[in-house]
């Protein structure tokens, strides 16, 4: 069966890699979220079908000269430019909500809850456990904040080539949605403990009124957001899985005869 489906060609001289090669169908792809991860899917299947077959057969051209990956590049040419634009506004939008993360905590780690004794420079809460765990948290958020920006900025900076769809660029708008969501969750703690250390003792309600109300949102990041870092996740590590058997190929590497 193997050597029967390997040599087949249409018409036109095109055989299975060409094939695979050409723009699958909307429907096909439509439980893929995002034209940069419908990128992605199309060089997975590829790459897939290229493991399978002979290698003599992905230099074989077809009736118009064009190898299959060379048909590949052809009929994906306006994916990756819809896929480069959906790259770009996803990085540039999460990019300013991170930058203004930043800004937050960077000016809240100087604006401690308290202020500072006029003596000696040191913050009046300093001894006090939730005091501790407000300046972590600010800390981590400003700098988890700090890799989102940058994550973002490589999207933006990189020179999206077709390959880049594989990995890279998933993997760098993985990265930075963690960051960024690392940042909101610290940020919120760091908001919420800092009410914990002025508001003690008969006012205690106070502070824990507030932390249950600043954990909204969080609650609206992972709602909105959780789908599409999801579908990362899935695009990157899982869809990989698709098509497997891997080892299987559809010709001998070592023949008999």
């Amino acid at each position: 069966m193997k050597d029967l489906i390997t040599p087949l060609k249409d018409e036109k001289q095109n055989n299975m890699l060409h094939f695979v090669g050409k723009q699958a169908k909307r429907k096909r792809l439509e439980d893929v979220s995002g034209v940069a991860l419908k990128m992605q899917r199309e060089l997975l299947w590829f790459k897939e079908v290229e493991g399978m077959i002979p290698p003599s057969y992905k230099e074989r051209k077809n009736e118009d000269g064009l190898t299959p990956e060379e048909l590949f590049t052809k009929e994906h040419k306006q994916l990756v430019m819809e896929g480069e634009k959906w790259m770009k506004d996803t990085a540039s939008q999460c990019m300013v909500v991170a930058a203004l993360i930043a800004t937050i905590v960077f000016a809240a780690a100087f604006t401690v809850p308290g202020g500072y004794n006029q003596d000696n420079g040191i913050p009046i809460f300093h001894s006090k456990a939730t005091f501790m765990v407000f300046v972590v948290a600010d800390a981590i958020s400003l700098f988890a904040s700090s890799a989102s920006i940058l994550m973002f900025l490589s999207i933006l900076t990189s020179r999206y080539a077709q390959r880049d769809f594989l990995e890279s660029l998933p993997k760098k708008l993985m990265l930075g949605l963690a960051t960024l969501f690392l940042s909101i969750v610290t940020m919120t703690v760091a908001f919420s403990v800092s009410f914990f250390v002025l508001y003690h003792k008969g006012q205690i309600w106070m502070p824990i009124l507030i932390g249950a109300i600043a954990v909204m949102p969080v609650l609206l990041y992972v709602v909105l957001q959780f789908g599409l870092f999801f579908d990362v996740i899935r695009s990157t590590y899982i869809s990989r899985y698709l098509f497997k058997p891997k080892k299987q190929v559809l010709y001998y590497k070592n023949p008999m005869f």
